[in-house]
């Protein structure tokens, strides 16, 4: 039928002249035709494949939202906890920060306790050796006063005081005398 009236549109216009500015009613018809077709075959078979594919490609989108926004649900509940964890860091590094500085100063008021006794310690035991070196001089001094005091007396007195108990009485009522003297 199509054929039909491209043959009748085709003798028309073989027997009359046609102007160059009116198109040709047969080629407009058939062009319409020919595009109805195309359009049918587009619509038919393009247009359904076209339709899958930005279904599947909606439905991929949508599928990777909903994963993103689990993943970063999770994200946010692994921030959380880290987060948790770095507070519950900081607190027990400020407990042990607190614990060694009171051990610090257990320790410095321990040490310093220790230098007080060990300086108490050295001053007595200097003030002891002081007193034995103290004693030690003036028995050392008594004893060269009491040979030059007997010396000195017997020369003066002309006789000689070799007597031990007799050296020893002079020698300390000479002593006596210095003691007092002072």
């Amino acid at each position: 039928m199509i054929s039909n009236v491209v043959i009748a549109m085709a003798e028309e216009a073989h027997g009359e002249e046609h102007s160059p500015l009116m198109p040709i009613l047969s080629e407009v018809v058939l062009s319409a035709i020919v595009f109805a077709i195309i359009l049918f075959g587009i619509w038919k078979f393009v247009v359904p494949k076209f339709e899958a594919a930005y279904a599947e490609r909606t439905q991929a989108i949508e599928g990777g939202l909903a994963a993103a926004e689990t993943k970063q649900a999770e994200a946010d509940a692994k921030l959380a906890e880290l987060e948790k964890q770095l507070a519950d860091a900081r607190h027990e590094a400020a407990r042990i920060r607190e614990e060694a500085r009171e051990q610090g100063a257990a320790i410095v008021a321990e040490m310093r306790e220790q230098a007080q006794t060990e300086a108490s310690r050295i001053v007595e035991h200097g003030k002891t050796q002081i007193e034995a070196e103290r004693q030690q001089a003036i028995t050392s001094l008594r004893a060269e006063v009491g040979t030059l005091a007997t010396g000195l007396a017997g020369r003066i007195v002309g006789e000689s005081l070799e007597d031990e108990a007799r050296q020893s009485r002079v020698v300390e009522r000479f002593l006596s005398e210095l003691e007092g003297a002072q």
